[in-house]
């Protein structure tokens, strides 16, 4: 799920997925890899090399402060509304909303991988949340599902083969 965040003066779309013991963050559409650990109520957050220190004071109103490293940055989270929104952009690892007036969906792999299992075949009619290919990844199994209700176009992903992150694995329309 994407939840829209006004932090430091600027609206994102950001998107979290857990993945085993890290997190694959989506923001405005570039996607990042997160290890992040509780110390003493600090969050150490790393991404790829660079290590922050994140501490999150209470919400007052709606509007949280949150410390970057001791910097702080007032944050709210948007409610979601269509207007709020905005543009939708597809991340790394999950489906790709249709664009305005429809269109394909594509179903990407979050991370390198290997396919355990596929779970659809092209023609099959799919609804919104259904299961579409099983990825192995960092020893846990990732189902991965139709964002809208579609029907499968094309079928990219063969089971026992590995693929790299972004590889498009099942084509909706």
């Amino acid at each position: 799920m994407t939840v829209h965040v006004d932090a430091g003066g600027r609206r994102r779309a950001v998107e979290v997925v857990r993945v085993g013991d890290t997190y694959l963050v989506s923001v405005d559409g570039r996607d990042h890899e997160l290890d992040v650990k509780e110390i003493g109520g600090t969050l150490s957050l790393l991404i790829g090399t660079k290590s922050y220190e994140i501490l999150v004071g209470p919400a007052v109103e709606g509007v949280m402060t949150v410390h970057v490293d001791g910097v702080p940055v007032e944050v709210t989270v948007v409610p979601a509304t269509p207007a709020a929104a905005g543009p939708v952009r597809p991340s790394a690892g999950r489906p790709a909303s249709p664009p305005p007036g429809g269109g394909p969906q594509q179903v990407k792999a979050p991370m390198p991988g290997k396919i355990v299992k596929v779970l659809v075949r092209p023609g099959d009619r799919v609804e919104p949340r259904q299961g579409l290919v099983v990825v192995e990844a960092m020893k846990m199994e990732n189902e991965l599902r139709a964002k809208a209700a579609g029907t499968v176009a094309e079928v990219r992903a063969a089971e026992g083969v590995s693929v790299e992150a972004g590889a498009i694995l099942v084509i909706l329309e």
